[in-house]
């Protein structure tokens, strides 16, 4: 999980300074700042297998594909935060002022983490959820080769999917094997 940084209120302003400074990346949510972990072997080779062949799919579609690197905002709940992947269609919106934070996303990817599943899987999930850019939500187990997706219907209910064989992206008509994903993966 993330580990908690000093007990005082943070503005998003002093946040985004203290990110500029340091080497370690941390989230912001309401206030507070966590320190983020290192992942493991196989998180990161999930995650570039995935990027890899996402990246290849989505060539010369209008859509990109962003690791970790690029933070994002979500700013209903006022969190800032990394996800594993993101999938961005059109001209990229970036928070006024930076060029380092994403305001959108069309797709999330979370690799699951034993310390981070369930955060992963409730409230950063909620907190996603009000994006209106959001379509659909992915998540990759490190344990198993298990996906699920979860995909935002027009009325507002997400609609839940395992993918089997293959990883569907519904919203971007695009399918990959899921052990494309695994790859390497111990």
């Amino acid at each position: 999980m993330l580990d908690h940084l000093e007990r005082r209120r943070f503005t998003p302003e002093e946040y985004l300074m203290l990110e500029e400074r340091s080497e370690l990346k941390s989230e912001y949510y309401d206030g507070e700042i966590y320190q983020m972990t290192g992942g493991t072997l196989n998180h990161n080779r999930i995650v570039t297998n995935l990027a890899t062949h996402l990246s290849t799919a989505l060539s010369g579609s209008g859509c990109e594909v962003f690791q970790s690197d690029v933070r994002l905002l979500v700013e209903r709940w006022t969190l800032f935060t990394y996800p594993d992947l993101m999938i961005v269609c059109g001209p990229p919106r970036l928070l006024k002022g930076r060029r380092d934070t994403l305001t959108d996303a069309r797709v999330i990817i979370e690799v699951l983490s034993p310390s981070t599943e369930s955060y992963d899987r409730g409230d950063k999930f909620k907190m996603y959820g009000a994006l209106p850019s959001l379509v659909e939500f992915v998540l990759v187990s490190q344990d198993e080769h298990k996906v699920e997706s979860f995909l935002r219907q027009q009325n507002g209910p997400w609609v839940t999917a395992q993918s089997g064989e293959m990883l569907r992206l519904s919203c971007l008509e695009l399918e990959i094997p899921v052990a494309a994903a695994y790859k390497n993966v111990v």
